[in-house]
């Protein structure tokens, strides 16, 4: 079985695929050092993540999980969380970069809405994409996303979808690393990381891989989620 390193290409977007327990939320966990690994290492710019002053690093990341986590406050201070020094303006920046700015504006309260405890005020859809614009008020130079689109209903997997897609547009050079469930999201990722048991098995983009790994572990995974029609 080959085993390829996981290298993620500045301004570039890279999914990572896999089984439960392959090993892809603990790549996230290393990026964003919530723990150091216990050999090998990891690389930002080719420094070492562990001779980085931590919490200039973390200002320079974003991440959206499946879980987006809202503090029972308002829409305001929840995007603000993303970054202390952000004006109105720029929160109203960050909500229509993230598809979100819309649904906030219908309210006669605006940012000042109090979402709730976690948020419970807001759908599911309209809590992902406040939890983006937290992410994309920081100007970060990384993003994180963990499954963000994967416990929504269709409608609101396509506007979360939306937001995601339009990352270089809105944001210019992000390096985006996404871990993904339904494969219909990440086909257009300029790479994807397959898996399994903690090592990288295929590395390539959508075509590449149904091509040269036709009964490989991503073909088949793609296979089953589209009724066995492998579009490409």
């Amino acid at each position: 079985m080959k085993n390829f390193s996981a290298k993620f290409e500045a301004g570039k977007t890279t999914a990572i695929v896999g089984p439960s327990g392959s090993g892809k939320s603990t790549i996230i966990q290393l990026l964003e050092r919530f723990y150091d690994p216990s050999s090998g290492e990891v690389l930002v710019d080719g420094q070492n993540l562990k001779s980085l002053q931590l919490e200039n690093y973390r200002q320079k990341v974003g991440y959206v999980g499946q879980e987006p986590i809202l503090f029972n406050t308002t829409i305001r201070e929840n995007i603000k969380f993303g970054n202390q020094k952000a004006t109105d303006d720029e929160i109203n920046a960050a909500l229509k970069k993230a598809r979100a700015h819309d649904f906030v504006s219908e309210k006669k309260e605006g940012l000042d809405l109090q979402v709730g405890s976690s948020g419970g005020q807001l759908s599911g859809g309209q809590k992902q994409r406040i939890a983006i614009a937290r992410a994309f008020v920081k100007n970060p130079k990384i993003l994180l996303f963990d499954e963000a689109t994967s416990a929504l209903d269709k409608k609101n997997e396509a506007k979360v979808q939306e937001a995601i897609d339009g990352i270089r547009e809105e944001l210019g050079q992000v390096t985006t690393i996404v871990i993904a469930h339904r494969l219909t999201t990440i086909i257009n990722a300029d790479k994807i990381l397959v898996m399994k048991d903690g090592l990288i098995i295929e590395e390539g983009n959508h075509h590449s891989l149904l091509t040269e790994y036709p009964d490989g572990t991503y073909a088949k995974f793609f296979n089953e989620q589209n009724g066995g029609v492998a579009a490409q």
